[in-house]
């Protein structure tokens, strides 16, 4: 049966969902919502949309102070690009980009991408190439264990893929420690071919038949892009399309009437104000969708008080291309924890997109902090900036000192998919089964990345819209 809306019921606050939050979850969601006809507002605390995806021009370059890249892994993305109408903004990453490297011995050297290469590469020993000939042989985990990432990968597949491919992939992902994820929850799509084909070497050949027969791509082989005025451009397009997006709006309560709508209080510009909708989604940071559901659904939200976020830092960094010896013909690179650096790792984004610095100059983007070194994010800018030329002296033999440098500091930038996430996980869906019309939409469910995120929305976006009934229009 259709819930419908009272219709003496005129007021602005009347509304069919309302969103708690306006990065790309939320507004993805949103936007989703509005094409199947429903009416939506979206508040955000913030002074603009898109979260932790922001675009920045400096100096005649472009930085992102958020992610600098999205992978194409499925075709929802496609899809919800094509529909906000950005289509045409669309930038792929160049060829140059394929490349990428880590460091090994103090220098980047490129990860092999072709058993040839595999064979060639310096990164790992004679031993270790030896070592991944058993991976076929060694049995599975019992799929009700729980393994960490890093006793998957030394169990599998040896030591050494664990310090130089896994443990700064991990890094570069989640800013985080193997030996304190999970991998059902953080790499579920790894776990999954364990346990179906006993073997990552034979899931991975035949699984990428069954991706090509749903149109999807696996994460080490999508490609990148991004826009020709950088990531922000989506979440631009997505809130106007919205045209609902109230900002600087901190979000004091939500609670739900006898008749099982919700009632949201907010704040903005000295105000209390409230709106009355039929269903809220919750597209916010674990501890704020934890502290705003407690009244609601209390033992889920103690879950979402237990997922952890690590400080990271992102350094925009600008050269004068005659000071820079490496050729910086790839993406960037990642530095192994053995390797003991400062950063986490340094984009090339000017070799991976046009655009991104003026003539004669380069643009690079370093990350620090995360669970490696949470004590970075302690330190002053003027500490960081030194480490970050520091290192691209030595790594990327810089020979002058930087144009400029742009600090961002992140305090909670990446949820932590630990030990048990799976289960805090179930603890929301049952919340969602008994509180109707509530939703939590954010990266600390169903992956971190931009990808995830919009595959995400677009299921929540289906599901409330099944909900309430309301037929899609075109």
């Amino acid at each position: 049966m259709q819930r419908e809306r009272n219709p003496m019921d005129t007021s602005p606050a009347a509304l069919d969902v309302l969103v708690v939050g306006a990065g790309i979850s939320g507004l993805s969601t949103a936007f989703g919502l509005t094409r199947r006809g429903l009416s939506v507002e979206v508040l955000d605390s913030g002074a603009r949309p898109g979260g932790v995806i922001g675009t920045i021009e400096h100096e005649g370059a472009l930085y992102e102070t958020g992610p600098n890249s999205a992978l194409d892994t499925t075709p929802r993305i496609g899809e919800l690009i094509e529909a906000a109408g950005v289509a045409a903004e669309r930038l792929p990453a160049s060829q140059v980009a394929d490349t990428r490297f880590v460091v090994k011995g103090g220098r980047p050297v490129a990860l092999p991408m072709s058993p040839g290469a595999f064979l060639a590469t310096p990164l790992f020993s004679p031993l270790a190439k030896a070592r991944l000939a058993l991976e076929p042989f060694i049995r599975r985990q019992p799929a009700d264990e729980e393994e960490t990432i890093a006793h998957f990968v030394r169990r599998r597949l040896g030591r050494e893929f664990l310090d130089y491919a896994i443990e700064p992939f991990v890094a570069g992902i989640y800013a985080g420690d193997p030996e304190r994820l999970s991998v059902p929850a953080a790499f579920p799509k790894l776990h999954a071919l364990e346990q179906r084909y006993g073997s990552l070497i034979v899931g991975a050949i035949l699984g990428a038949r069954e991706r090509r027969k749903r149109a999807e791509t696996a994460k080490n082989t999508a490609k990148s892009f991004s826009f020709r005025g950088g990531m922000q451009t989506l979440t631009d397009a997505l809130a106007r399309a919205v045209g609902r997006v109230t900002l600087e709006a901190r979000v004091v309560s939500v609670s739900r009437l006898s008749d099982g709508s919700f009632v949201v209080v907010f704040d903005k510009d000295g105000e209390t104000l409230t709106r009355h909708a039929r269903a809220v989604v919750l597209a916010v940071p674990a501890g704020e969708a934890a502290r705003l559901a407690y009244p609601l659904v209390p033992e889920a939200t103690l879950a979402l008080q237990e997922i952890e976020y690590p400080a990271v830092l992102s350094v925009a960094t600008a050269y004068r291309r005659e000071d820079v010896t490496h050729p910086l013909d790839g993406f960037g690179f990642l530095a192994p924890r053995v390797e003991h650096r400062a950063v986490l790792g340094t984009l090339f984004s000017s070799s991976m997109f046009p655009g991104r610095a003026p003539d004669g100059q380069v643009l690079l983007t370093s990350f620090l902090g995360g669970r490696r070194n949470p004590e970075l994010a302690l330190a002053g800018d003027e500490a960081i900036v030194a480490k970050v030329e520091a290192e691209h002296r030595s790594l990327l033999g810089v020979r002058a000192p930087a144009l400029w440098n742009a600090v961002t500091r992140w305090p909670r930038a990446i949820p932590q998919y630990g030990p048990g996430h799976l289960g805090r996980i179930a603890k929301l869906a049952q919340a969602e089964q008994d509180i109707p019309g509530l939703k939590f939409c954010a990266n600390y469910r169903g992956g971190v990345s931009v990808g995830d995120c919009i595959a995400n929305a677009h299921a929540t976006a289906e599901s409330l819209g099944a909900w309430l009934e309301v037929p899609v229009t075109a």
